[in-house]
């Protein structure tokens, strides 16, 4: 127990650098050039503005950065990763984010099934735990590099909210349409 409040406490406490924010800044850009070609050629993403008021993007918005950028960087990067300052070896590091990635990814189709209704069938959707896997790869990237909680939620977050209220994910969550 006292691993994990090492854990959660330093990565939350480590601010990260002007340079830390540059190369997360990169990381969305790559995820963005790797993920919207599939996205969109699978018809998974399409080009859509969301279409409600801008108190309920607002709301879309402030819930996002709680859940699931907060509440999932902690539990899928921040607990189960070893932090920077442990001086874990690089295999370590990959056996860990490997097994991370893997349970982020069967993550999602469980919690359509289970508590998130309005996730199904999407997060059940080959093409999502794809995008789900990529985007779970750049997080536990950024967050080795870092060591800070607050890179990998910024990149989830940014990454959710561009899908929810511009690439088609609001309507895909509340219509349940494929």
């Amino acid at each position: 127990m006292n691993t994990l409040i090492f854990r959660v406490h330093h990565a939350i406490l480590t601010i990260p650098s002007p340079q830390a924010w540059l190369y997360s800044a990169i990381l969305v850009v790559l995820f963005a050039v790797l993920s919207l070609p599939i996205g969109l050629y699978f018809k998974f993403l399409k080009f859509e503005l969301f279409q409600k008021s801008s108190l309920e993007a607002a709301k879309i918005i402030i819930i996002s950065i709680f859940a699931p950028a907060i509440a999932e960087e902690l539990f899928f990067r921040v607990l189960l990763l070893p932090h920077l300052t442990e001086n874990v070896s690089i295999s370590d590091q990959w056996l860990w984010g490997c097994l991370s990635l893997v349970i982020f990814v069967i993550y999602h189709p469980l919690e359509a099934i289970t508590v998130y209704k309005a996730g199904f069938p999407t997060f059940i959707n080959p093409v999502f735990l794809l995008l789900a896997a990529l985007l779970g790869s750049f997080c536990i990237i950024i967050y080795f590099k870092t060591g800070s909680l607050w890179t990998s939620v910024i990149i989830h977050w940014i990454v959710v909210i561009v899908w929810l209220l511009f690439l088609g994910g609001y309507s895909k969550l509340n219509t349940h349409q494929e």
